[in-house]
């Protein structure tokens, strides 16, 4: 039987999402006859773990649906586990990798990956705590509908059944490495009140995103769609479109990847950056592999707890580093898509070796387009003003570091995919113990 992976990562309360999860699981497992791990990864405090593990114990079980709730302890015992097993002559250093003491949205999606592979998954579809599923004719409209009808299949197969194909000549025989939608409602990113403050300044940060050199009218365009996903729209049906998958199409709350990718390939494991979970679609994009984009649309939140002090300054300190991340990863984004086809294999699956090679060449990036990009960050919050300020403050006092962090991530990143398909062959030998 097919065996699939439903992830939620989170470090908050999120005790409504879980009982969301396990319906889509259970729905999963009941319309087409899989069995659903729906695994949640908690590296929530203590008392949030706990009412996290009160919701779990109180879900009821669903034939083909198994549950399993790890908290950080026991997560690290898995890693360390796989890290020993891999024969990587330093464990520590990919454990720190993989389970670092601050957040890190590639990280905890690569654990996800190593788990799913325990579990004998041949696929990982991922969820967030800020999010909950649109509703049409009282029932909640499951993105894993589209993710299990395509996922995997060769897309000349499936090609028929889709509203639109866009496919490439030559890639009919490639099996559907991603399916994804976006989401409707508020920003993915915390930047809508840049742009309501100083449209020309949100357009100046935003813009720092984008590759060097766009041309004006394309950057503008981007600049305006970016992290909006699909509006404020509702959904009237199955759309679906056969392509690869533009990144700025889908968003990571409404993703899934076939095995065949994320075995071979990490997510970058860069600490307090947000963006960087989503190379894969770059790259699954670049490599033209066939890709299922539907409109099924989470609907995103905002947590209070980004409203605070607090949380609104670590969320703009995680965006700033993005925008010095991205001097790194568009230069990969350059190399992998000059590259095409060629960054697959006979078989038709990406060639890691190669990836590597591009992720290690961009480490040695001169470092002065990163510290323009920072003048550029500090100018544009300080002329925000307000509590902008403590932000461009904050970013000043760690200026040095930050420079350091952004090379020193992509070393880390090439680090990681050098000893990544050890760790995921370790992990199918470990195994995991079923908890529900």
């Amino acid at each position: 039987m097919r065996r699939v992976c439903l992830t939620l990562p989170t470090h908050r309360a999120c005790t409504g999402t879980i009982s969301a999860l396990a319906e889509e699981a259970g729905y999963g497992a009941r319309e087409f006859g899989v069995e659903v791990h729906l695994l949640i990864l908690d590296s929530s405090p203590a008392p949030v773990l706990a009412e996290h593990r009160k919701a779990v114990a109180s879900l009821v079980a669903q034939p083909g649906v198994t549950v399993h709730h790890l908290d950080e302890d026991e997560q690290r015992a898995f890693l360390s586990e796989v890290t020993a097993r891999s024969g990587a002559s330093r464990p520590d250093r990919l454990l720190e990798l993989m389970l670092p003491s601050r957040v890190s949205y590639g990280a905890c999606t690569n654990r996800a990956f190593l788990i799913a592979q325990a579990l004998g998954c041949t696929s990982v579809h991922r969820r967030d705590s800020d999010s909950r599923y649109q509703h049409a004719d009282g029932e909640p409209v499951f993105p894993l509908h589209q993710e299990l009808t395509y996922l995997g299949q060769r897309a000349d197969d499936v090609r028929k059944s889709a509203t639109r194909s866009k496919l490439p000549p030559g890639s009919g025989d490639r099996r559907v490495a991603v399916a994804g939608g976006s989401f409707v409602g508020e920003m993915s990113v915390d930047v809508a009140e840049i742009r309501d403050l100083d449209p020309d300044t949100y357009g100046e940060l935003v813009g720092l995103s984008l590759p060097e050199g766009s041309p004006a009218i394309w950057r503008d365009h981007l600049i305006d769609a970016s992290f909006r996903g699909a509006g404020n729209g509702t959904f009237d049906g199955d759309h679906a479109t056969l392509a690869p998958i533009s990144p700025m199409r889908v968003d990571m709350c409404n993703v899934a990847l076939d095995h065949e990718v994320y075995r071979r390939v990490p997510l970058p494991p860069a600490t307090d950056t947000i963006g960087t979970d989503y190379f894969l679609l770059h790259l699954t994009h670049d490599a033209r592999l066939p890709g299922l984009q539907h409109n099924r649309h989470i609907v995103n939140f905002h947590t209070e707890e980004r409203r605070t002090d607090a949380g609104f300054l670590a969320y703009q300190v995680r965006f700033a580093k993005f925008l010095l991340a991205k001097a790194y990863l568009n230069t990969v984004y350059a190399m992998t898509t000059a590259a095409g086809d060629a960054l697959l294999d006979a078989e038709g699956r990406i060639r890691a070796s190669a990836v590597a090679g591009f992720v290690r060449d961009s480490v040695d990036l001169d470092r002065t387009d990163v510290a323009r990009r920072l003048d550029v960050i500090d100018r544009a919050y300080r002329r925000l003003g307000g509590r902008y300020t403590t932000v461009a403050d904050t970013l000043a006092d760690r200026r040095s570091r930050l420079l350091d962090e952004a090379r020193d991530d992509m070393a880390d990143f090439a680090h990681l995919m050098d000893h990544w398909e050890a760790l995921t062959g370790a992990s199918a030998e470990a195994g995991l113990a079923v908890t529900r």
